[in-house]
């Protein structure tokens, strides 16, 4: 299948940029914010998926094949949303789970967790660094997808957790440097992906929910623009009405960073105790090699 010829968004529209929107969490997020009438850049590796889903967005989307690892694919990005002329809304959702079986740290091999840092920390920030201006002439959001294995420590999670803690701090980082930023690390919960799956080989994942259902916590998040912070997705409510009574994010005066609840805990909130591992593999996909969906631990990025 061909790409799309490149589109630019309407006068005014509100641009985001999804990172991993091929699959998973991004791709349903990449789907509500152009059904919302956003206009969506995103990427993805896997060239034949992301034009699957470009088919369903039309000019409202712009994608981008390639890896977000790689430096000239990242500067195609930052050159597509320059001709877009704005940014509200940049989601680092794309990311690697390392890999599968997990292994406990004693045997990572230190190739894999550089690959690890390089897909889920340096990447996002290098993206970063590149459109923090466009960001800030918009008064934009930072949401990056993060996992309970953050803040939590399973078997087996040890370099997947380590860059989500990672890129939940330089996030966070990110929002106390630069004030007008509202920065928000978001744990999605379990989701029912391919890189969930390919964290729990030959189990049945037909109980963990959709990445659909996901998506309208973090628009409301967008939306209502609370002080930059650590949240789960499950505890932003869609119904709560933003602060200026509109769904446009206003850029906001210096907001303290929210600390991490020093509880933080979705399986046992969930009653999920008797198996951290679910919860730590919380789905979504996969920024990087074919199945860019893979799911991740419990609040797993959900790349495309």
């Amino acid at each position: 299948m061909s790409i799309p010829p490149p589109t630019t968004p309407p006068t005014g529209a509100r641009t985001a940029l999804v990172t991993g929107g091929s699959a998973g969490l991004g791709r349903a997020l990449a789907t509500a914010l152009v059904a919302a009438g956003w206009f969506v850049i995103t990427d993805g590796r896997d060239a034949d998926r992301l034009t699957r889903a470009a088919a369903e967005w039309g000019s409202a989307a712009r994608v981008v094949p390639g890896d977000v690892t790689d430096a000239d694919h990242r500067r195609a990005l930052v050159e597509a949303v320059t001709e877009a002329g704005r940014l509200d809304l940049l989601v680092h959702n794309a990311s690697t789970l390392g890999p599968t079986p997990l292994p406990p740290l004693a045997r990572l091999d230190l190739g894999a967790l550089d690959d690890l840092w390089h897909t889920n920390v340096a990447a996002p920030l290098a993206l970063t660094q590149s459109l923090l201006l466009l960001l800030e002439r918009s008064g934009g959001a930072l949401v990056s997808i993060s996992s309970d294995a953050a803040v939590e420590h399973y078997e087996g999670w040890g370099g997947y957790a380590a860059s989500k803690a990672a890129l939940d701090h330089l996030t966070l980082t990110l929002g106390a440097e630069n004030p007008w930023l509202a920065a928000y690390a978001v744990d999605p919960g379990d989701m029912r992906t391919a890189m969930h799956q390919a964290a729990f080989p030959g189990e049945d994942i037909g109980d963990r929910p959709l990445p659909e259902t996901v998506v309208p916590h973090l628009l409301a998040l967008v939306r209502q623009r609370p002080p930059s912070g650590r949240y789960r997705a499950a505890e932003v409510s869609p119904s709560r009405q933003p602060r200026c009574g509109h769904d446009r994010p206003v850029a906001r005066p210096r907001d303290p960073v929210r600390r991490p609840p020093t509880a933080h805990r979705p399986d046992a909130a969930r009653g999920a105790r008797a198996d951290p591992r679910r919860r730590a593999a919380a789905g979504g996909d996969r920024h990087g090699r074919d199945a860019r969906a893979l799911p991740r631990p419990a609040g797993i990025p959900a790349g495309g």
